[in-house]
């Protein structure tokens, strides 16, 4: 029994460390904290887009609404339609804050003029009064400095920062001026030559794009990595097994940002993003699966539905602990905010519970996604804060779809159904170990 325990442990150890060097390495790193630093833009977005889609048409008509509409079209503009632009020198600023670079902003300026020379010289844009698109030059479009983008912000940011931050450690190609010349002067020449010959190099490769090709980077990257990968992570198999395996990764005390942050809201963002452009235009919504829906029905009370868990303990659990920290972890529950349960109750290397924690993400999505593909819901439309408490998200994010709260109801009552015998069989076995760390140093005190 030692021994099965000791190598138990040792691919616990080795599991966990694997998982900590993935998730600690310093470009997903960056990736999730530039993710995290434009979020509240993309809540923006979604607020924007419910006020214009369901609150302005309750009240006005005709010219009127139309003329307020323009609100939730302006904040659209600068958030969802400059989503790549955005992400950019974000991904830049936030690599050279965790690798140390002491040029931040010229890093992220780098990053963003990079995504500049990298897009189209011409593109199709078709004028309000005409029926076919012409070639026009010398212009930026929405779709490929937003949603579209996106991915190509993403790849764009992270090597033109890592290429322009190598050739600035470079002593031969930096420009050192006098103690007397002010340090902000300085510190831009020393970056010249580095800007130079990487903004030159992205250049080179868009020339060769352009007339070997006839393509750009832009839609290189969004045909050949975007959508294969976005068809792949954010297909409902895939959705399912990445994130049971980050609820798997959190059940060993590994946060399930490492592989769902990295893996997942990338892509999941994009088809967010593309799902509220769409409807704010009025046209048919394209996706199911998008990072609302998986938030929405996949973590109800936080990731791993664990809300259920504390109605099972108040419903049918006598132990004082497990009700104690029920009561303490209920309130945070209710705006999806499940670390207390998670440490406090706990999962973590609780193997009872750790089974229904992976299971019912899956199973509330798997039900979520039936109802939606089956037209019984509303596909989710409106960016809504993580935080928003169950039910009342699902109303808004469907754009207020009724049945999407019904829905969401019959997933929780069914959670609590699945988390009531791992409840009772985690007690047991609390009761047994405290049973024996109490009798054991009597026996061995008094033999």
């Amino acid at each position: 029994m030692l021994k099965q325990g000791s190598r138990r442990q040792r691919f616990i150890d080795q599991f966990t460390n694997i998982a900590f060097k993935i998730g600690n390495q310093v470009h997903l790193r960056s990736l999730r904290d530039a993710f995290a630093i434009i979020m509240p833009l993309f809540i923006l977005a979604g607020i924007g887009v419910l006020v214009n889609n369901v609150v302005f048409p309750w009240v006005l008509h005709g010219q009127m609404l139309t003329n307020f509409q323009y609100f939730g079209t302006y904040i659209t503009n600068g958030t969802l339609n400059v989503a790549g632009l955005l992400l950019a020198p974000t991904i830049g600023y936030c690599l050279a804050r965790n690798k140390n670079y002491v040029n931040k902003i010229s890093a992220a300026v780098m990053a963003l003029g990079t995504l500049i020379i990298m897009m189209p010289n011409t593109v199709p844009v078709t004028p309000l009064a005409a029926k076919k698109a012409v070639e026009v030059s010398g212009v930026l479009t929405f779709q490929n400095v937003g949603t579209t983008g996106m991915f190509a912000g993403i790849i764009i940011g992270l090597v033109a920062t890592e290429l322009f931050m190598t050739l600035s450690k470079l002593k031969k190609l930096q420009i050192n001026l006098s103690d007397a010349v002010p340090s902000a002067v300085a510190g831009s020449f020393n970056t010249m030559i580095p800007a130079l010959i990487t903004m030159s190099l992205f250049a080179a490769l868009a020339a060769i794009l352009t007339a070997g090709f006839h393509t750009d980077l832009i839609t290189l990257i969004t045909n050949v990595f975007q959508e294969p990968l976005r068809r792949v992570n954010t297909s409902l198999p895939g959705l399912l097994l990445i994130y049971g395996t980050g609820n798997l990764l959190f059940s060993f005390g590994i946060h399930q940002a490492v592989i769902n942050g990295t893996l997942l809201d990338p892509v999941l963002l994009i088809n967010m993003n593309k799902n509220m452009a769409a409807y704010a235009a009025g046209q048919h919504i394209p996706y199911i699966i998008n990072n609302v829906f998986r938030d929405t029905f996949g973590m109800l009370g936080g990731t791993g539905s664990t809300i259920c868990l504390l109605i099972a303990t108040l419903l049918f659990s006598k132990s004082r602990a497990s009700r104690d920290i029920t009561k303490l972890s209920f309130v945070p529950s209710l705006f999806n905010i499940n670390e207390p349960v998670i440490f406090g109750y706990p999962i973590v290397f609780n193997f009872a519970l750790i089974i229904p924690f992976v299971l019912m993400p899956g199973l509330g999505i798997s039900i979520a996604y039936f109802f939606t593909a089956i037209g019984w819901m509303n596909r989710v439309v409106v960016m809504v804060p993580w935080t928003t408490p169950p039910l009342l998200n699902s109303y808004l994010a469907t754009g207020g779809d009724w049945r999407a709260p019904v829905i969401q109801g019959f997933t929780l009552i069914l959670g609590v159904l699945i988390y009531w015998p791992f409840l009772k069989i985690s007690e047991r076995v609390a009761a047994k170990q405290a049973e024996f760390f109490f009798v054991l140093p009597m026996t061995l005190t008094y033999p």
